[in-house]
């Protein structure tokens, strides 16, 4: 691909902002308006809690079935997207970065003392930027870091979608596209379902919202978590250097063919991720709502009734990282082991979870002190048993 076609590949059009604020002004007001289970956030430092309203699943199958009836009727091409990718990429990026330039000006501004909105200002502009200023910034009412996150994972099913599309309509539909698609897809929705789970992430109780969340959410999941299926920055680069695979659309221009046995053994890869990422991810979950509630049918081991290390959490401080390792790997093994460009993703995955790691360990170990050091004790494998 020349160097020169790229970039203009890249430079936003009227149309990319156009299907952008759509988009982002459809999700306001439908989890605005739609019927949902209202359910409490973690209880913050000043005593008071948020709570959000559920409905992302509704929300999701609402707009699926809304652009479906539009395909239908020819208002909307179900190729607009994977048609378009470049230009969304670096309009997404755009509105990000327009995103963060408001939220820290407000929140360098904010007088309030509440933890969601007090403002956490080191001096360092960098740090500040990065990490962000307010912990629950919010927007005509609406929790800005639960709506990131939210468009981020409706936009990877949205491209997936369009790019399933694509194939159908260029004929090149194959076995390793249908795996894809199953795996990321069940994923996103399962997601949805267990939405309210997400608000005693680390991400939703303790990051405040800074350029570094936005553009994870934005941009790094939707076009970065598609790198198998579809377009994104790096397999772009990667095309134009090799000059292989025009546009970076790996599984549209790659034929890849997989054995039955290799498609098997991706469907377990993708069944073992899920069952430990989404167990863990319960057991803390119900752990956090009732301390005493069964894990694997028996009374849980609870450390000075604060830190859980029954189920999963006994055999691993972090085992929801293992578990979501694994899913990503499942999502990237369909495209076959000719080239390292769709392991991107599980690649990136593991240094950030490792990062992440480090940092979650500092945290639990400047609040739960003895407590945690108990807990080291009794669990210590950080995220792979019996290896780290």
């Amino acid at each position: 691909m020349d160097l020169g076609v790229l970039l203009q590949a890249l430079i936003p059009s009227w149309n990319s902002v156009v299907v952008l604020v759509i988009f982002l002004a459809y999700l306001a007001v439908s989890v605005s308006i739609l019927p949902g289970k209202l359910v409490p956030g973690v209880i913050l430092q000043d005593g008071s809690r948020l709570h959000y309203r559920c409905n992302g699943m509704l929300a999701l199958l609402l707009l699926v079935g809304l652009l479906g009836v539009g395909s239908k009727m020819n208002l909307v091409s179900p190729t607009v997207i994977s048609d378009r990718g470049l230009e969304l990429l670096s309009t997404t990026f755009i509105f990000s970065f327009l995103t963060m330039v408001v939220l820290y000006a407000a929140g360098c501004r904010s007088r309030s003392k509440g933890s969601s909105l007090k403002p956490h200002i080191t001096g360092n502009l960098i740090h500040d930027w990065w990490y962000g200023i307010q912990l629950n910034p919010q927007f005509m009412a609406i929790d800005l870091k639960f709506f990131f996150v939210r468009a981020g994972m409706m936009g990877w099913l949205l491209i997936n979608l369009s790019v399933l599309a694509k194939s159908v309509q260029d004929g090149s539909l194959s076995q390793s596209m249908i795996l894809y698609q199953l795996f990321c897809d069940l994923y996103i929705l399962d997601y949805f379902v267990h939405e309210e789970y997400m608000l005693s992430t680390w991400d939703i109780i303790a990051e405040r919202l800074g350029f570094m969340l936005v553009l994870g959410d934005l941009v790094w999941i939707p076009f970065t978590f598609s790198i198998q299926a579809s377009v994104s920055p790096f397999t772009i680069i990667a095309a134009a250097i090799q000059s292989c695979y025009p546009a970076g659309w790996w599984l549209l221009n790659k034929k890849v063919e997989l054995t039955m046995a290799a498609a098997i053994a991706n469907c377990f890869v993708f069944l073992i991720g899920y069952l430990v990422f989404r167990g863990a991810n319960k057991q803390k979950h119900i752990f956090k709502q009732n301390p005493k509630a069964n894990i694997w049918g028996k009374p849980p081991k609870v450390i000075e009734g604060k830190l859980l290390a029954s189920g999963y959490w006994g055999i691993a401080r972090h085992s929801n990282y293992l578990g979501d390792l694994l899913l990503a790997l499942s999502f990237s093994l369909p495209c076959g082991i000719s080239s390292p460009i769709p392991y991107f993703y599980p690649i990136y995955l593991f240094i950030l979870l490792l990062w992440r790691e480090r940092r979650d360990e500092a945290r639990c170990a400047e609040k739960y002190r003895d407590i945690w050091a108990e807990y080291c004790r009794l669990v210590p494998w950080r995220i792979f048993p019996y290896l780290y």
